[in-house]
């Protein structure tokens, strides 16, 4: 008798189990990332934080646009939609990401993000951070010369 009952478990649970299997038959999942560096091979850093808050924005940059020099105080991924983003860092390098790319960005590093393609640059940007901390701090523009 016990055994009749643990075989009628058993053929619920496989049955259950294909039932949910069915559900999901039509998803598809593309791994888009695995990284433990952020794109400049920085290691990556979460935010401590008692208020977290997560930001998702979609960003638009014309052909031949760019981002202004800016950082990031918490941890931002993104996502090319379209288009070739070429992202400087102060110390020279770039970095080049397109259609897509998934990435993490530097954080806590002045960087520009510049449109170098013929076509708009469209990103998916998910910033991880917190309330009442910005999640871009942009660079002060160069003072204007002084006329004598």
């Amino acid at each position: 008798m016990q055994r009749i009952f643990v075989i009628a478990v058993l053929h619920f649970f496989l049955q259950a189990g294909a039932l949910q299997a069915v559900e999901y038959q039509n998803v598809e999942v593309k791994k888009l990332l695995v990284s433990t560096t952020t794109s400049s091979g920085d290691k990556i850093r979460y935010l401590k934080s008692k208020n977290p808050e997560v930001t998702a924005l979609t960003v638009r940059i014309p052909p031949g646009g760019s981002t202004g020099w800016h950082k990031h105080p918490v941890p931002v991924y993104a996502y090319v939609l379209e288009g070739r983003l070429t992202v400087a860092l102060k110390d020279g390098r770039t970095f080049t990401f397109n259609k897509g790319d998934a990435l993490v960005e530097v954080m806590n590093t002045f960087h520009n993000g510049t449109n170098s393609g013929p076509e708009p640059v469209s990103l998916a940007v998910f910033y991880t951070g917190a309330a009442g901390v910005p999640n871009v701090i942009r660079e002060d523009p160069p003072a204007a010369p002084v006329m004598p």
